[in-house]
């Protein structure tokens, strides 16, 4: 079977694993947030690794960098709105320090793979 050299990157792969997680989660969010959290956070960790694997489709490491950019900023995101849920009590604290260090491993990950396209951006 014939993968994708996306398939093959771990930070792709713990970006997965998050959105299984938060899918998990909010799964047992009020009915009410079907619309509001839960349909956001569900959207930006789905970004987070889209944009890595599209990222990694690129050929060109400006382009590959913006797209490293972009999944960053969608697990700021998913941070943001999980604090969030916190504060309105659809997580415990032992779920938001999970997902903390959860983000934190993606977000190292994805620093070193920008870091890595940057030094082919700059001679």
């Amino acid at each position: 079977m014939n993968t994708f050299n996306f398939e093959r990157l771990n930070c792709w792969k713990y970006a997965r694993t998050l959105v299984k997680n938060i899918y998990r989660v909010t799964g047992q969010f009020p009915e009410s947030e079907k619309f509001g959290l839960v349909n956001q956070l569900r959207r930006a960790a789905v970004s987070v690794s889209s944009n890595v694997a599209e990222g990694a489709g690129r050929q060109a490491p400006k382009d590959q960098k913006h797209f490293y950019t972009m999944a960053y900023g969608s697990l700021c995101e998913i941070m943001n709105q999980l604090i969030i849920a916190f504060d309105l009590e659809f997580i415990t604290e032992q779920q938001l320090n999970q997902f903390r260090e959860e983000i934190t491993t993606v977000a190292k990950l994805l620093s070193g793979m920008s870091t890595a396209t940057q030094k082919r951006i700059q001679p």
